[in-house]
């Protein structure tokens, strides 16, 4: 299947172009490709949620012919959350998925068999959206406030560890639980005066309902977390290290091919998932939630490093934050976060400064807008 959606899903929502060798995917992209069979290599893999923006360029890689060069025929489903994509990878439905990075790591703490190949973006923008007249200036304006939140979503478990960092007394605030079908909505109305969640796509949904809210990223306050990794299992690593190799790289070519020309890349998402473009708004939560995630790729680790890059240090801090917050202590082990995330299929698609300044020129207005 290849990213459907029903009526109900896609009410919650709210040109094919080659680059030429000179604008160049990458120097590395352009090296030799490893074919692995004559005939192609079926593979499942799952998104965590719905076909959007953020995860556009696996359909850019299906569609650029990306997987199929590397002797793949990827089939893309639709997830049900990250921690769901985790368990389905884990659980053998799918040899390989986007999971965000709190959802990898709690899988794994868990006992869920995963391993991550590669971080794709780097920011998971978890924070609080508020109104745009909101007097909601600094956290401690929170206190005092209804505040509302989805109790099972990724970023909800470290809502407390936002609030030790911030000084913000929890005893202070109203916490309201919210379904996610209806969080955005229920701040446009007034019935929270503030909302956490993922902020670029909430910000999305709510701009779609008739609001521009302002956010408070959690980041700004030391409380990073990287967004998607590329996930398998270890089994289906040690059995075929090539087919983790190409799954990596094809990804990551996609990703190169819309930091390079989102518009591009837009023009095909809008092709191969045509529910979107029938959905009012469709086409600018698609290119919000692009835009938002492709300017998250701009952090040293892709800069410096590759493409998929993925800074164990940083991951260290992650994992002490999740087996803080988001396990069960009692159940729940640390993982070893080198077994967990490896670098070792990243390092071939690399842009260069240059084109790093383009990208940084075509993202500068998304970050604006969560300001």
């Amino acid at each position: 299947m290849t990213g459907s959606t029903s009526k109900a899903d896609r009410a919650g929502l709210g040109r094919r172009r080659l680059l030429q060798a000179g604008a160049g995917v990458t120097a590395a992209a352009a090296l030799p490709t490893r074919v692995f069979a004559q005939t192609p290599r079926t593979v499942k893999f799952t998104l965590p949620w719905l076909a959007q923006g953020a995860t556009a360029y696996s359909y850019i890689a299906q569609d650029q012919g990306y997987f199929k060069k590397r002797g793949l025929n990827v089939e893309i489903s639709r997830g049900y959350g990250s921690l769901a994509a985790a368990q389905s990878i884990g659980g053998g439905q799918f040899e390989f998925g986007l999971v965000s990075t709190g959802a990898t790591i709690v899988g794994a703490a868990n006992g869920l068999p995963l391993v991550a190949l590669g971080t794709t973006n780097y920011d998971a923008y978890m924070g609080i959206l508020v109104r745009p007249e909101s007097p909601i200036r600094k956290p401690k304006d929170l206190e005092g406030k209804k505040v509302g939140g989805v109790l099972t979503s990724v970023e909800t478990p470290f809502w407390p560890a936002f609030a030790k960092r911030a000084g913000i007394d929890l005893a202070k605030v109203n916490y309201i639980q919210a379904d996610s079908r209806v969080l955005e909505r229920m701040l446009v109305e007034k019935q929270v005066e503030a909302a956490i969640c993922v902020t670029s796509t909430s910000y999305a949904l709510a701009k779609a309902i008739g609001v521009e809210p302002r956010a408070m990223l959690w980041s700004d306050f030391g409380l990073n977390f990287y967004s998607n990794n590329i996930v398998t299992r270890p089994d289906v690593l040690q059995k075929d290290a090539a087919l983790c190799q190409g799954m990596t790289e094809a990804l990551l070519e996609g990703l190169a091919f819309s930091l390079q020309d989102p518009d591009a890349a837009l023009d095909i998402f809008m092709r191969k998932v045509p529910e979107l473009a029938l959905t009012q708004g469709g086409r600018e939560f698609a290119r919000l939630g692009q835009g938002f995630m492709l300017a998250s790729v701009v952090r040293p680790e892709a800069q410096d490093n590759s493409l998929g890059y993925t800074d164990m240090a940083k991951i260290k801090d992650m994992v002490d934050l999740v087996m803080e917050y988001a396990v069960d202590k009692g159940k729940a082990k640390r993982p070893d976060e080198q077994a967990l995330f490896t670098n070792k299929f990243v390092g071939a698609i690399r842009l260069s400064p240059a084109q790093w300044e383009t990208v940084k020129r075509k993202t500068s207005e998304f970050p604006k807008l969560l300001s």
